[in-house]
């Protein structure tokens, strides 16, 4: 499965080369009524929950998918478009996320230059894992790739660092506009 993710992330990779990649974004907090570009439909309104894991108490979607953070990004504006988007889905939201069980003044959005509305935790932008198949699947955490390194994210609203990371890294486009500053 490892080679198929990297394989994936190779041919997304050529495909931002042709496309071109933005790695820009904005920090409002408005919510936007557009339809969603992404790789993932946003949730009318998503929803934050804990859950147990290997790590802990970690942050999952409404779905039960892990979210992760990016340390590429910058304060809670997004530098994950494109490729990056098609592997690290953001956790998209149209109208005000609700949470269960986290902590409810950390639960924000940010606006993307995809006119989307992204879900944020403690000032991260959230994301979730192609390679992560299964709801309680962990299997993003340490990987390196598109500018910055991907955490689990623990109820505190920090990454979660793990001392061994479960997957290699991934490549990343190669260009100057690739998302998370390649």
């Amino acid at each position: 499965m490892n080679r198929l993710i990297i394989a994936s992330a190779g041919l997304l990779g050529a495909a931002a080369l042709v496309a071109g990649c933005s790695s820009s974004g904005s920090s409002s907090s408005k919510a936007s009524t557009t339809p969603s570009t992404s790789s993932s439909a946003p949730a009318a309104s998503s929803a934050l929950h804990t859950q147990n894991s290997q790590f802990g108490q970690i942050l999952v979607n409404s779905s039960g998918r892990t979210l992760y953070l990016l340390t590429a990004d910058k304060g809670n504006t997004s530098t994950c478009y494109n490729a990056c988007a098609a592997i690290w889905a953001p956790d998209l939201t149209t109208g005000t996320p609700t949470s269960s069980g986290v902590t409810a003044s950390m639960v924000g959005t940010t606006a993307r230059t995809d006119n989307t509305t992204q879900v944020t935790y403690n000032g991260h932008p959230l994301y979730t894992y192609a390679g992560d198949t299964n709801s309680t699947d962990v299997t993003g955490e340490g990987v390196a790739t598109f500018g910055g390194t991907w955490y689990v994210v623990g109820t505190n609203g920090n990454a979660i660092v793990s001392s061994a990371s479960t997957m290699p890294s991934t490549p990343a486009p190669s260009s100057s506009g690739g998302g998370g500053g390649y």
